[in-house]
């Protein structure tokens, strides 16, 4: 399934690192930048997230949620989050099904791994709508974070 500009953004209940259950549903009324990552621990990987980090502050003055999803296990991503001191949510689909709605698994991935996230961002807006999507193919690659502080400017 391919996501597209217009569409309802698929709900989705996922564990943070500290096992509580975050809602999508949670966030209406406010923008969300939900990010998807390949594996923890991984260089380009720990570079995005870390670049968001470091410019969390431009997201929160364009009253943007930060969230992060990767198939690691919450027990994975809470290292993770401590290791790089990251101050957004990471959640865990470990099931895969979150990554699936979105369009954004590699059936196949590097090294016979299976059902990994692919690098995908999507903005979705306060009433649940999806502003900006972009899935990458390859996972080397980094989305256009230009684009996405565009986009969040131009919707209220």
């Amino acid at each position: 399934m391919n996501l597209k500009v217009g569409d309802l953004a698929p709900n989705f209940k996922l564990r943070n690192t500290v096992k509580e259950q975050v809602d999508l549903e949670d966030f209406k009324g406010q923008k969300v930048l939900v990010l998807f990552f390949p594996l923890a621990f991984t260089g380009v990987c720990t570079e995005e997230l870390c670049s968001t980090r470091d410019n969390l502050g431009i997201y929160e003055k364009l009253n943007t949620q930060i969230l992060a999803i990767s198939v690691d296990s919450l027990f994975s991503l809470e290292k993770f989050k401590e290791e790089n001191k990251f101050n957004f949510p990471l959640l865990s689909d470990f099931n895969k099904d979150v990554s699936r709605a979105y369009g954004a698994l590699y059936e196949n991935f590097v090294l016979d791994m299976n059902g990994v996230s692919k690098r995908a961002a999507f903005v979705i807006d306060a009433e649940g709508t999806i502003q900006y999507a972009e899935v990458l193919d390859n996972a080397g690659e980094l989305p256009n974070f230009e684009d996405i502080k565009a986009t969040l400017e131009k919707i209220q």
